[in-house]
């Protein structure tokens, strides 16, 4: 008998974290049949075999290169049986039957079609990134001229963080997490999966907005609650700024109306540029030595824009899910699932 939902996990190099994580899956889901299937993005810390090992005794594919969260989430979801998907992070902690409260959303609210949740740091405090709003130039605008860091919580200048909101009611979003993310495996298949161009960053935002052209309306709710660390494979903050920067440029060119995608790009491109010159100033100003260091780092960016400022290759389009041999395909890039 299928499973009713199929959680995906794609790791690479978080074996601690992973293993909590899966330790979690199995303390707090009890009404909810479930299976587990890992990626690993070839992880030099011993993951895959601790994974392997892990009493939850999930499907492990492990991979030999890494090819990014949505090809390695394209790779599980074609291995997957159930019903619905769970894309959920490594470095995540399910909290008081977040699985379980979840799925029970996903029926109290079959029109919302993609149903996340509430995502909180290791200490409890709100972790915002569960859900976001569209991109649009007013959004850009704001972040670019700073008036965003001037008002954090305000809904008005800060609208791509939907600022304010403390996630604390049920509420329609254009954007849920990848992190706890719950959908019909038939959406999936009718969406192609993720666009395999997004390397890093931005496929869950291309996949709902994707989702909301057919009619789907992504709904989060507080009761189903995690722990998101965020980041715990991207330790190098400029390069993590880099591959946000580039996710931001494709989502642009895919989803911004052409008469606006010029400016999109532009508004993009000028974010690190203002925060390197705003910062430098402020440092030279304040003599202060921390402030120097972060306008180095988004100079850095700047100077790097020949990465970022285009998109994401736009490669062959949406990954197919099927079994051929071709570059998204697990059969021509995956070992025998153990």
């Amino acid at each position: 008998m299928s499973p009713s939902v199929s959680i995906l996990i794609v790791s690479y190099n978080t074996r601690t974290l992973t293993l909590a994580c899966l330790d979690s899956i199995l303390a707090e889901t009890h009404d909810t049949s479930f299976e587990i299937i890992v990626v690993d993005n070839a992880s030099t810390d011993g993951s895959a075999a601790a994974i392997a090992a892990h009493p939850s005794r999930p499907t492990l594919l492990a991979l030999d290169a890494n090819v990014g969260f949505g090809r390695a989430n394209n790779f599980a979801a074609a291995k997957a049986s159930g019903e619905l998907l769970l894309l959920l992070n490594p470095d995540t902690v399910v909290l008081d039957r977040a699985i379980d409260r979840l799925f029970a959303f996903s029926r109290a609210h079959p029109e919302a079609g993609i149903w996340g949740g509430r995502t909180l740091f290791a200490d409890g405090s709100l972790n915002p990134s569960s859900a976001w709003g569209r991109m649009t130039p007013w959004r850009l605008l704001c972040r670019a001229t700073g008036l965003t860091g001037l008002a954090p919580r305000s809904a008005l200048l800060n609208g791509e963080a939907i600022g304010g909101w403390q996630r604390d009611t049920e509420r329609e979003v254009d954007i849920a997490s990848g992190c706890f993310f719950l959908l019909p495996a038939e959406l999936w298949r009718r969406l192609g999966g993720f666009d395999p161009a997004f390397f890093m960053y931005g496929e869950e935002a291309d996949l709902c907005l994707r989702a909301r052209a057919l009619g789907a309306r992504p709904r989060t709710t507080p009761t189903a609650t995690i722990i998101h660390l965020g980041g715990a494979s991207e330790s190098n903050r400029a390069d993590k700024i880099v591959k946000l920067l580039t996710a931001k440029a494709t989502l642009i060119t895919r989803h911004f109306p052409a008469g606006t995608r010029r400016l999109g790009m532009s508004l993009n491109a000028a974010w690190p540029l203002s925060r390197w010159l705003g910062l430098a100033l402020a440092a030279s100003l304040a003599r202060d030595a921390a402030c120097a260091e972060r306008a180095a780092m988004w100079r850095g960016v700047w100077q790097r824009r020949s990465e970022w400022r285009s998109g994401w290759d736009s490669g062959s389009g949406v990954a197919p899910l099927t079994t051929g041999r071709n570059a998204d395909s697990p059969a021509a890039s995956l070992p025998t699932a153990t």
